[in-house]
Parts: structure tokens; C-alpha cells; sequence
């Protein structure tokens, strides 16, 4: 018989909805089959239990993509699920992993083959094998009522929160300044791609032209560039607040970002998408033209995927067969782009080009009386099966 494991339930003021925490303990190596047991059958095998986790310095979980379970944002882990997950890793001295599965059946064969070693998942208690009792043990031990209230309460305070001292929109409208670091961004809008005023109109929207912007993230600076993301473009610890460092290091990633979409002959509609990936990353937005293609959208047209974009907030969307990233914050990345067009063209009127990179108008059809706009049709209008 298997002995049952269960867990405190915390009751969370987000319109009652009931976090749980499931965990299941596994094997975590391809070779060591589960024990017998009425759903894997009669095998016999070794133990992969707590002290193999610890020697081997990463533990696996296995989750659905979902806002109160495990997503990416700007790089980074987030959910209820994922952080409860990651402090119990760390509770027990070993690294996170986490796997995506479109459904629980996915899960369970996941868990039956070794894959994973426990589930964190909102669902009701499931059985672990008594073979792995020092893993179960250490579970109970550390699950506590307060450090979900802890985890699950630092989740609602507003996860995209910037503290930052916005400076005006338009430093001098008269003689054309729009910020104090208009020659940096024309230095290095070659770099990017991108029009200078471009890059002006993308800095105020990531830091309001504050150079000391931090964001609960942890993206630093005039560009919001995440820690991960400076180390990959080399810029030092004690350089990342620099404002030229910070705006350099950003154009080059968004040439990068940029050439995700080399595909997207279109200048106007290939800055859109550069934006968004910049915003909600290259892997989501590519999971939104994917969505777009299936309901016989054209995937080059911003127009087109901002829909889907917005959609992969839902679960029929974020779970769907052909979505390899889950889960996106898509109002925000859908604002992003918007509010960053109808600015350019605010500073295209105001601001002098001064043309150190390319510098190609939005495309007409995205224009509506001199302001970008992005329709929305509703979920019901496509149908992606």
C-alpha cells in the first residue's frame, strides 16, 4: 500500500482561490524505474530519494504553465507554484528545474519515467511511493501555512513595479531635445537598427529617462536590461547603471533581438515584433505567430499576432499543443508596442532625425488619424484547433 502524503492547504485572498502545493517524489535518473504500484505495475528497483537529489545538486519539478504555477518574465521564473518550489530547492542546498507539460496525464508520464522528481501543481493530494520517504519527510517538514502566505502574498504586489523618477517626455519641445541622452541614442541607433527617436520613445517607456530605474525584476538602468542579459552582452556589474554602457548594451541586444524576426522583410512591421520580444521574449511572441498561423492569420503582421498575443493569458491559448513557451503576460507586451509607436511618432514630429541608423515610417495600414493602433478582435473570433 502507499503511504499518503499530505499537505496544509492556505486559503488566499485572491477571490478564494486555493494555492496548493503538490508535491510528488520520483526517481530522477532514466535507468531507476519506479517501485510497484498499482499505476506503474511491478518493478524492482534502487531508491532515488532525498540524499541522490543532494549529490546530484539539482532537483526536477514538473508543472503546467500558468500564472499561479510557473512562467517566464523577462527571463526569469515566476508563479506561486514555481516560487514555493524554488524555496523548498533551496531549502535542501540543491538548484531548481522546471519542466513544462501541457496536461497532467503529461506530468504523470513524465514523473513515471524518471523525468522529474516531484509535481508542484494546484491539484488534490496524490500518492508517493514509500521508497522515497526522506524526500517526503523533508516536504512536510518544510511546508509551513506562513511561507505560502510569504511567497504568495510577494506575488500580488506587482510583479512589473519600477521605482523610478520619471523625467518629462519632452525635455526641451522648442529646440527639438527630447531627453539628455539624445546623443547616446543617436550614437548608438546604427547599432540597433532603430531611429534615434525610436530608441528615445523605448528608453522613456522602460525607465522614464531615469538612469537609477530599478524594477522588482531587477532590470537596471535607462534600458532595463536584466542582470542575465547584461552578463550575456559583457557589461560589468558596476557599469550596468551607466547610461552609456546601459543604452550601448541594449542596442546591441536589440539587434539580436531583431534578427529573430529576419524573416519579417517589412522594416515598420519587423520593429514591432523587436519590441515585443524585447518586452515579453523572442520565444512568446514566436509562440503568437505560431497561434496566428494556425487560425489563418498572416505571423509578419503585427496587427495579426497582437491578438494572440493578448491571448496567451488564457489557458485554451498558453496550452495549446503548438505553444512551446506557455503562459505571457501579453496585455503588458501589447501596451509596450503600442505606447512606443504612438510616441515615435510624437518625437518624429518634434525631434529632428539627425539619421544615424535606419529610420522606416510605421506602415500605413497600422495608422489611424496619425496614431498607431492595434485592433483586438475577441478570443471567439479564432479558432486555432
Amino acid at each position: 500500500m502507499f503511504a499518503k502524503l499530505r499537505f496544509h492547504l492556505f486559503k488566499e485572498r485572491l477571490g478564494g482561490v486555493l494555492f496548493l502545493l503538490f508535491l510528488l517524489s520520483c526517481t530522477a535518473k532514466q535507468e531507476k524505474l519506479p517501485p510497484s504500484s498499482p499505476l506503474w505495475g511491478e518493478t524492482e528497483v534502487g531508491s532515488y530519494d532525498l540524499h541522490e537529489i543532494q549529490s546530484s545538486g539539482t532537483i526536477i519539478a514538473g508543472t503546467l504553465s500558468g500564472p499561479d504555477t510557473y512562467y517566464e518574465y523577462h527571463g526569469k521564473g515566476m508563479g506561486l507554484q514555481f516560487l514555493l518550489a524554488e524555496a523548498f530547492a533551496q531549502s535542501i542546498g540543491v538548484v531548481l528545474q522546471m519542466e513544462i507539460s501541457p496536461d497532467t496525464t503529461s506530468l504523470l508520464h513524465k514523473l513515471e519515467r524518471g523525468e522529474i522528481d516531484f509535481i508542484a501543481l494546484e491539484m488534490p493530494t496524490w500518492q508517493t511511493r514509500p521508497d522515497e520517504t526522506l524526500l517526503s519527510e523533508a516536504i512536510a517538514e518544510w511546508w509551513k501555512p506562513e511561507r505560502i502566505k510569504t511567497l504568495s502574498n510577494s506575488t500580488l504586489k506587482g510583479e512589473n513595479i519600477v521605482r523610478r523618477h520619471m523625467r518629462p517626455v519632452m525635455r526641451d519641445a522648442a529646440h527639438g531635445i527630447i531627453s539628455a541622452y539624445d546623443d547616446l541614442f543617436r550614437r548608438y541607433s546604427a547599432t540597433a537598427g532603430f531611429d534615434w527617436r525610436l530608441l528615445a520613445a523605448q528608453c522613456y517607456q522602460e525607465s522614464g529617462f531615469d538612469p537609477e530605474a530599478v524594477s522588482s525584476m531587477g532590470a537596471l538602468g535607462l534600458m532595463q536590461l536584466m542582470p542575465s542579459t547584461a552578463d550575456a552582452l559583457g557589461v560589468p556589474e558596476e557599469k550596468r547603471f551607466d547610461p552609456e554602457q546601459n543604452i550601448a548594451a541594449a542596442a546591441r541586444y536589440i539587434k539580436r533581438v531583431s534578427q529573430s524576426f529576419s524573416d519579417i522583410k517589412d522594416a515598420g512591421e519587423r520593429i514591432r515584433f523587436t519590441l515585443a520580444a524585447y518586452n515579453g521574449g523572442v520565444g512568446h511572441v514566436q509562440d503568437a505567430q505560431t497561434l496566428a498561423r494556425k487560425a489563418g492569420r498572416d505571423p509578419q503582421y503585427w496587427d495579426d499576432v497582437a491578438p494572440f498575443i493578448l491571448l496567451l493569458s488564457e489557458p485554451r491559448y498558453y496550452r495549446d499543443p503548438d505553444v512551446r513557451f506557455g503562459y505571457m503576460r501579453g496585455s503588458e507586451t501589447e501596451a509596450y508596442v503600442r505606447l512606443i509607436m504612438e510616441r515615435w511618432q510624437q518625437y518624429r514630429g518634434s525631434a529632428r532625425s539627425f539619421v544615424s541608423g535606419s529610420t522606416p515610417a510605421p506602415a500605413k495600414k497600422s495608422l489611424q488619424n496619425g496614431e498607431y493602433k492595434s485592433p483586438v478582435k475577441p478570443a471567439e473570433d479564432f479558432d486555432v484547433n
